[in-house]
């Protein structure tokens, strides 16, 4: 079975969604990305204990950051899924790219297209 989910997605895998850090869900806004989500495995089943708990928090801390410096926290979501859920993985990108779509660009790619 072949899923459909946008082409415009920027997939990138990592052992465990504990590797991400605050630091590179900024970057991405910092290059360009309009929007992030992090997917993790299924709260209570991570290999690694407790990574995708991790996760969560420093994507809270990313959000508020966002929020903050007026780029709007709703641009990075984490979501749980197992690996099994292939089709809720395309729904999820679908959806997310829609409302990032409808946002409108990451308000720095803006600002650097201004000046």
């Amino acid at each position: 079975m072949r899923l459909r989910y946008p082409s415009n997605i920027k997939i990138i895998k990592l052992p465990c969604t504990g590797k991400v850090d605050v630091i590179h869900l900024l970057r991405s806004f910092e290059k360009g990305a309009d929007g992030v989500y992090v997917l993790g495995c299924l709260e209570g089943a991570c290999q690694f204990n407790n990574g995708n708990i991790r996760a969560r928090k420093r994507v809270e801390q990313a959000q508020k950051i966002l929020d903050s410096v007026g780029i709007g926290g709703e641009r990075v979501k984490m979501y749980n899924l197992s690996s099994s859920e292939a089709p809720l993985f395309a729904r999820i990108a679908t959806e997310m790219t829609e409302k990032i779509m409808e946002m409108g660009p990451n308000p720095i790619k803006l600002r650097k297209k201004a000046a």
